[in-house]
């Protein structure tokens, strides 16, 4: 798992689920701190890829047969013997979004109560289908160019976070972001210093927050797509202070 090192270096024991239907106040009871790193969609009819819902499967030469329906064969006879010969004309899958807004509001009210939330890299995209997963995580997923080197810096908002980290390249997707809250919370911005931009959002977008929420607290960074990205040295060093934030420890 990708937050293993992170979490072995901080001696902090970890519990990992794909179970998302399962998230609920009484799973998320025996925590401390909740850290979700998925988007918020998922695929009953099949799945192309992490960036089947972007414009990269638009780019496929052929994406209309991107990937086949369920059990979809046929058989031809070769000197007696059978041959499967898969179907060529797949269907286009449609995702779903998972997320309730009971299950929002179970992170709103687990953070509210005095825990913590991590929330990393596309874990913005769940905010388009929850109003209370939106209200606790801070913001939502505008949408992201393809992976590209950008740097990343701390903001001018002094925080406990991002003290004595320096900024970094990464190749990784730069996410943009919308942030719902004060402004003063943004702690890590991005850039794309070759100029180039994403649609008519330009070269810089918000790269991540941290603030109070009820007696609990939030974070969000947008670095993550690769395991070389996520493991990048400083971006390293800030996701531990994140989490010890989060605790109260830092």
């Amino acid at each position: 798992m990708s937050l293993d090192r992170l979490f072995k270096v901080l001696d902090i024991p970890i519990d990992y689920t794909i179970e998302y239907d399962q998230l609920s106040r009484g799973m998320l009871e025996k925590y401390r701190l909740f850290l979700c790193f998925r988007d918020g969609m998922v695929w009953p009819d099949g799945y192309l890829g992490p960036d089947a819902y972007t414009d990269y499967e638009g780019r496929l030469e052929n994406s209309s047969r991107a990937v086949p329906p369920k059990s979809q064969t046929s058989t031809t006879e070769d000197q007696g013997e059978p041959i499967k010969d898969f179907v060529k004309d797949f269907a286009p899958t449609k995702p779903k979004t998972w997320i309730t807004e009971d299950q929002g509001a179970a992170i709103r009210d687990f953070v509210s109560a005095g825990n913590g939330f991590y929330a990393l890299h596309n874990s913005s995209h769940i905010s388009l289908s929850s109003k209370n997963y939106r209200d606790v995580m801070g913001g939502r997923y505008i949408g992201h160019p393809p992976l590209r080197p950008f740097r990343v810096r701390a903001s001018q908002n002094q925080h406990p976070i991002t003290q004595g980290v320096q900024e970094f390249m990464v190749n990784d997707e730069q996410h943009y972001v919308e942030y719902d809250k004060d402004k003063s919370h943004i702690i890590l911005e991005s850039e794309n210093i070759d100029g180039l931009v994403y649609e008519e959002l330009g070269t810089k977008s918000i790269s991540g927050w941290a603030y109070d929420f009820g007696k609990g607290r939030v974070v969000f960074t947008a670095v993550g797509h690769t395991i070389y990205a996520i493991r990048a040295p400083e971006y390293f060093q800030i996701q531990k202070r994140s989490v010890l934030w989060l605790l109260k420890q830092l």
